[in-house]
This record gives structure tokens, sequence and C-alpha cells, in this order.
């Protein structure tokens, strides 16, 4: 994979820094490939969407976006901001706090995100909203808060997949597991097609949208892994289990 020029302003000080103490470390646990780097845009805001099945995966997805050349900006539980130096690590980076409660704060993730596209940043949003729950590690049924966001800016969309992940750190591991080193492969994929949702308001056609969405990212998952993917997605609520936190399974 060749390197490409990063976007003026989003090589920060704190990303370098950042960069420069992460990528070694994870490179000596994980050799990971980036499939269709191009897929990103060289310039400008996107929102991507990944798949989520540990929880080390932020970290193997900033490192193929850095790599790719694109500055990572995720969606992260508030609660990480009252670790004193995580919180200013945090805000350097211009992550973007979520309460899990509905009630508190509810328009901040979603203005603190739209400040990182008024900056011509990428946002990272995991559609599935947790973990998933699918006994297989595919994901499962989506929210709909990646098409509303990329909709609601007028920016691109990109799915994106990643698999091996679950060999470093399981799901809801206790450890990492850095011998030997494991392979991990991320793929990019081209823009979602959003041009029959009229506006993110309309509940009908953004849910449609997202269905696509995940559809999208479970092909590029079954492309890693050699498989096709479920043609349902896996739905917490039918199987009795919680949307959110840690879960038996």
């Amino acid at each position: 994979m060749g390197k490409r020029a990063r976007t003026s302003g989003e090589h920060t000080t704190t990303f370098k820094v950042v960069a420069g103490i992460t990528l070694p470390i994870f490179g000596a646990m994980a050799d990971i490939r980036v499939r269709n780097p191009e897929a990103l845009p060289a310039a400008g805001p996107f929102v991507l969407a990944p798949n989520h099945y540990s929880e080390i995966d932020p970290i193997i997805m900033g490192i193929a976006t850095w790599k790719s050349g694109r500055a990572p900006h995720f969606m992260a539980k508030a609660s990480l901001w009252k670790i004193p130096i995580l919180r200013g690590v945090l805000n350097g980076l211009k992550q973007i706090p979520v309460e899990r409660e509905r009630s508190a704060r509810s328009g901040t993730p979603m203005q603190a995100a739209a400040k990182v596209i008024e900056d011509q940043g990428s946002v990272i949003v995991y559609p599935e909203g947790s973990l998933t729950r699918d006994p297989d590690l595919w994901p499962m049924r989506g929210k709909s808060g990646a098409v509303r966001l990329a909709k609601t800016a007028g920016i691109p969309l990109i799915p994106a997949a990643h698999w091996g992940t679950q060999r470093l750190m399981p799901r809801y591991g206790r450890g990492i597991r850095p011998i030997p080193r494991k392979r991990i492969d991320v793929v990019f994929g081209e823009p979602l097609d959003l041009s029959d949702v009229s506006d993110a308001h309309n509940q009908a056609q953004v849910s449609k949208a997202t269905e696509r969405l995940m559809a999208e990212i479970s092909k590029l998952a079954g492309e890693l892994r050699g498989l096709e993917p479920p043609l349902e997605r896996w739905n917490p609520s039918s199987a009795g289990q919680s949307e959110t936190g840690r879960f038996s399974g």
C-alpha cells in the first residue's frame, strides 16, 4: 500500500505523538493490512461506518485510517472523559463524547460531530451501537446515526470492515493476546448511495439506507473472511438480549 499525503491541518502535534506511540506498539502485535485506502477522500469530511466486535476495534480502525492518510475522530462513550489524563488526549484528538442516556446532553454528540465535519475532518461511527451480539461476529442490526449524520452534512458515507481483531482481543476479552503476532485485514468500501433519502428526518428512507449500509458492511466482512454473510442481520431484541453493555453468548 502506497503512502498517501495527509490533509492539511489533520497532522496535528497530538495526533503525531499518539501515532508515534501507538503504531510501533500495535505493529509489534499485529500485521494490519489495509485494502482500498483510496476509498477514503484525500481531503474533506466524511463518515466512516465499520463493523464492531472487539473493544480494541477503535484502535485498529484508527490506525488503518491514519495509515490511509486521514486522521480518525470517533464517537466514544462519555465516561472516558472522566479519566483526567485520557480526557486531555481525547480533547486534543477532537474525539466526540457520547452519553449513553438519551436524556443527557442529547444534542451534544451531533453538535461535536458537526464541528469536526466543519473543520473538514472524518467522523467514525459504529452503526451497530455496541459490540455485535451475533454468535459468529457478523454485523448485527444497525442504528440510523451514521446515515443521518452523512445525509445532514451532505458528505460521503463509507462502509468499512475488518477481520482478525478478535484474535488480538476477543469480544469482551480481559486482555490483549500479543503473541504470536496476529494478522488483521481492513477494507474500505465505496461511498454508499444516499440519493434515495430525501432528508435525514424521513424515517422510512433512513431505515432502508441503514439496512443497505449494514448489508454492505457485511459484504465487506464476508470478503475478508472468505464466507457469505447471513442474509438477515442479528436482532438483539428478538434474541432477548440487551442493546448495550456486556452480555452472555
